[in-house]
């Protein structure tokens, strides 16, 4: 009966997990690290932190809605790329602001494609995005063949702000929550997750499963844009790659928060943890000295038990039954 009010709870509440690993890491971080919670440390962190959460905010809604972007890594460096190439240190508020509003629209533009493979030609996901990530990686080439550009000193600095005391990343992460709350309350919350569940059963049921599966990839390229933007921000300069190695993380955040790569299941505020605790173990090897390939073997045995934990539990309660 415990393990049945157990899976309920998690089912109900899947950023628990994600929860009791936070706490696990920081403990560990900060034995390595006493000065881990100190203003200055606790900001410079969450500011590394940003990008990624941005990006897995838009992961996690596909992935919730039955699908996954193995994209969004080269669109975060085709808008890097778009970004610091129209934006100079002498450009103009409006100049700023158009650039912004073309990278944005290049993510739109960059997810409608995915959209349009995956929902209306019914492609499988994982093969279309690995295939439309090399378009986008090889346009964020053509824009900027080399790393360069500079950000205008007064963005960046934007960027490092800490409004009424607090980061940044702490307004952004509030704000997602709250945008993903809003959603979930909608009709469109529930069709996302009819949709990620059983695709066929919404679809008997009138929800436009079509239209909502093409919605969650226009949103993860809008949120790989806004991605982008903050990390344009946090290095002050551009890299035609910068983005392509945030891909991974990025899925394994969403799992790690607790969203099913079968989809149906999961929310945005466990995915900012898991980002959390992924850039926790991130410090934990660097302070530990362990060699950063073990970063790559963490985030793919994460994925790798993800998919495999649901065919073990299947099999364990089959031995038991038949015990």
């Amino acid at each position: 009966m415990n393990t049945i009010k157990l899976q309920k709870l998690t089912f109900r509440h899947p950023y628990l997990f994600a929860l009791a690993l936070l706490v696990i890491a920081l403990g560990v971080n900060f034995y390595l690290q006493p000065n881990l919670f100190e203003q200055r440390v606790l900001s410079g962190n969450l500011r590394i932190f940003m990008p990624l959460m941005i990006l897995t905010a838009g992961q996690a809604i596909v992935i919730m809605g039955g699908g996954i972007d193995i994209s969004v890594g080269t669109i975060v460096s085709m808008v890097n790329a778009l970004l610091v190439t129209l934006i100079t240190r002498d450009s103009t508020a409006a100049e700023i602001i158009l650039a912004i509003s073309l990278g944005v629209g290049a993510g739109i533009l960059a997810g409608a494609l995915n959209g349009i493979c995956v929902s209306f030609l019914r492609l499988q996901p994982i093969i279309t995005t690995y295939a439309t990530s090399f378009i986008f990686a090889g346009i964020a080439l053509w824009i900027l063949p080399r790393p360069g550009g500079l950000m205008p000193s007064e963005l960046t600095r934007l960027y490092r702000a800490n409004p009424l005391g607090i980061p940044l990343t702490i307004w952004v992460a509030a704000v997602l929550i709250l945008l993903w709350v809003g959603l979930r309350a909608t009709r469109y919350g529930r069709y996302l997750f009819a949709v990620g569940g059983q695709a066929e059963a919404a679809y008997a049921t009138g929800v436009p499963v079509t239209l909502v599966r093409f919605s969650t990839y226009v949103l993860a390229g809008i949120m790989s844009a806004l991605a982008a933007l903050a990390l344009t921000l946090s290095t002050g300069t551009g890299d035609p790659r910068i983005g392509n190695d945030m891909t991974l993380p990025s899925v394994v955040a969403v799992v790690l928060g607790g969203t099913r790569l079968s989809g149906g299941q999961g929310g945005i505020a466990g995915s900012l943890i898991g980002v959390v605790i992924l850039g926790s173990i991130r410090n934990i090897i660097s302070f530990a000295n362990v060699p950063t390939w073990w970063q790559t073997f963490v985030d793919a045995s994460i994925i790798i038990v993800a998919l495999a934990g649901p065919g073990l539990v299947r099999l364990i309660r089959r031995r038991g039954q038949s015990s």
